[in-house]
Formats: C-alpha cells, sequence, structure tokens
C-alpha cells in the first residue's frame, strides 16, 4: 500500500496503546483532546502496538473523527494490524478513515 505523505506541524502524531478497550477508551479520548491544539488540522493514530479493539475503542476512533471532521481536519490510521483493519472493516468504521498498513 502507498505510504502517506510526509507530516507537517499542523499534525498530531499519536502512538496508540496495545489495547483500546472499556478499560481505557475513556483515558484515550481525554489525552487526545488534551494534545491537540487549534494549529491541528490532521492526526496519524500510529496503531503498530495496538492488537485488541473492542466497542469502546471503536466508540473512541469515532469521537475522534467527529471532533476533527468539526474542525475541517482528517485522522489517518497507520500500520494497523490485520486484525484491527478487519474489525474497521467489518463495521464499516474504515470508510471513516484513510488507512495505511
Amino acid at each position: 500500500m502507498l505510504m502517506p505523505p510526509p507530516t507537517h506541524t499542523s499534525t498530531l502524531v499519536v502512538n496508540t496503546p496495545a489495547e483500546i478497550t472499556e478499560f481505557n477508551a475513556g483515558a484515550f479520548k481525554k489525552h487526545l483532546q488534551s494534545s491537540l491544539t487549534k494549529e491541528h488540522q490532521q492526526v496519524e493514530l500510529h496503531m503498530q502496538k495496538t492488537r485488541k479493539i473492542d466497542s469502546s475503542g471503536l466508540g473512541a476512533l469515532i469521537f475522534l473523527h467527529r471532533l476533527m471532521g468539526s474542525r475541517s481536519g482528517s485522522v489517518r490510521l497507520l500500520q494497523t494490524s490485520r486484525e484491527i483493519q478487519q474489525i474497521l472493516e467489518i463495521t464499516c468504521i474504515a470508510q471513516l478513515f484513510e488507512i495505511y498498513r
């Protein structure tokens, strides 16, 4: 798959945890919100470590998508595992994001 263009200063880069589940999705959302500045027009989630995501984690991704959409921004998911990619596709959430494996 094609690699994304280089990031810019208007991009927030976040390394996601090994799991995004009901146990940490709220903290993950708060971390994202507190890390964003008004200059950020794009968020890149580097998901190479993430191996598990549940409905709360998917909700956090949708929250981020809506938040960035309200700012006319976007979200990219990078280095998603095959398992995470399948979950995103099955739930039709993949269509909300630019995804680079």
